[in-house]
């Protein structure tokens, strides 16, 4: 009877003792639930918060035509909102100074609330406007930026714009060198595959590597197909800015190499007996055709003096400008004339745009050049070159011309580098072909 006994509480004690010791393990297992869902309600809580932190932000462009407050609103800021903004605004900027195109960001909270508005106003400046607890605050801030004397380096293989954006850089770029060699490079039917250049320049980049902008040009360098033309910037007698070749000769000449600046072929050249494609017969082409799309501004290849700007029966519309020592240019076939007769006109200038009035077969222009009374062949025109560096400032010139010839890129090189003068570079060759 005893041992029975004792083997009831030998049971009870061990049933008991594995009835507490799951108790302990439930609540234990409960505990250890409780902790990890309060971390997963914390972590949930600091991603919220982080969240709210965070900005949206949304960016567009002013559209022609259409003022602050309605480019705010088409952006879900109320009327009310833009209207604190606009006035917070006005006594730092002048909102009729909004221009098409620029650049806006608006930044917003994830509920929605609008923290802050910039508008690039120019390449030096943004309008910022922020909120705080008392509203809106406006200022204008200096964009940082810095610049540099760089070493610029391409290849041609297509067009002299493809070269310069190949080598990282902007069309202005393309324009600006276009600009420099037009009297020697006609830079519709010259540029070869394989043709380089090399620039020494200013330029100018904000912080994160974007170009601003260019400044001068202090030395270019165009080989086309062997032929080296150089042009280093100097000042002709009277002080004004001027490039020069490496001999010291300008660049300038009486005449542009072509009455368009880019993109043209030359469709047509002067001849004695040309088979005209409406007429069916041979006669005379005393000029040259240059292949163009309407609308294609045509520049006046010299400084001269507007004799005729209209109508002419198979020429369509013309103009026809004097020139010194008794030359005239003609262009015809013109879409549109922005010249007058008796108007004075400077070598560059646009005086009208390429088209197909008249007799032709489709959009061109067609130039000619008359010499005293005879038209001559453009294409075969040696062009008289305007005064060399004055002897007085040689001295000068070559000082300036070996410092920024040393800045160059070396050759092979392709991109932008920070120019720096090394060893003097020997004076290259250039000047007409």
């Amino acid at each position: 009877m005893k041992r029975i006994v004792i083997g009831i509480v030998v049971v009870v004690f061990v049933v008991g003792a594995v009835f507490v010791g799951k108790s302990i393990h439930q609540r234990r297992e409960a505990e250890r639930q409780m902790v990890a869902q309060a971390a997963q309600i914390q972590q949930a809580q600091q991603a919220a918060a982080e969240q709210a932190k965070r900005d949206v932000v949304t960016e567009a462009s002013i559209e022609p035509r259409v003022t602050f407050d309605k480019v705010l609103e088409e952006h879900g800021i109320d009327a009310s909102t833009a209207n604190q903004i606009i006035q917070s605004a006005r006594p730092v900027f002048k909102f009729r100074q909004l221009k098409p195109g620029n650049r806006l960001v608006l930044t917003s909270s994830v509920q929605g609330e609008l923290r802050s508005v910039l508008y690039h106003v120019d390449p030096d400046h943004d309008l910022l406007i922020t909120r705080d607890d008392s509203g809106f605050q406006a200022q204008i801030k200096d964009i940082p930026s810095k610049t540099e004397t760089v070493g610029i380096a391409g290849q041609i293989n297509g067009s002299l714009f493809e070269g310069v954006t190949d080598a990282g850089e902007t069309p202005e770029l393309a324009m600006r060198l276009a600009d420099i060699f037009r009297w020697d490079l006609d830079f519709y039917t010259d540029p070869r595959p394989g043709d380089t250049f090399r620039v020494v320049m200013e330029k100018r980049t904000y912080e994160n590597g974007q170009t601003v902008g260019y400044g001068r040009i202090l030395a270019a360098e165009y080989d086309n197909a062997g032929h080296v033309y150089q042009a280093v910037l100097f000042h002709d007698p009277q002080g004004r800015p001027a490039y020069y070749a490496g001999d010291g000769k300008s660049l300038q000449k009486a005449f542009l190499r072509s009455p368009l600046k880019f993109a043209a072929r030359i469709s047509s050249h002067f001849s004695r007996a040309r088979f005209h494609p409406i007429l069916k017969i041979f006669r005379p082409h005393l000029g040259t055709d240059y292949a163009a799309p309407t609308g294609t501004p045509v520049q006046t290849i010299a400084n001269g003096r507007v004799v005729y700007a209209g109508p002419k029966g198979q020429d369509g519309n013309l103009v026809e400008i004097a020139h010194s020592s008794g030359y005239q240019t003609y262009y015809m076939h013109l879409s549109r004339i922005l010249v007058r007769r008796g108007q004075s006109v400077v070598q560059g200038q646009t005086i009208g745009r390429v088209g197909m009035t008249g007799l032709a077969t489709g959009p061109h222009l067609d130039f000619r050049l008359r010499q005293r009374g005879q038209f001559v062949n453009f294409e075969r025109l040696k062009l008289p070159p305007a005064m060399p560096v004055a002897k007085k400032d040689w001295k000068e010139f070559h000082a300036e011309r070996d410092q920024y010839l040393a800045m160059m890129p070396t050759e092979g090189t392709k991109g932008t580098v920070v120019a720096k003068a090394e060893t003097p570079a020997t004076q290259g060759q250039s000047g007409g072909k």
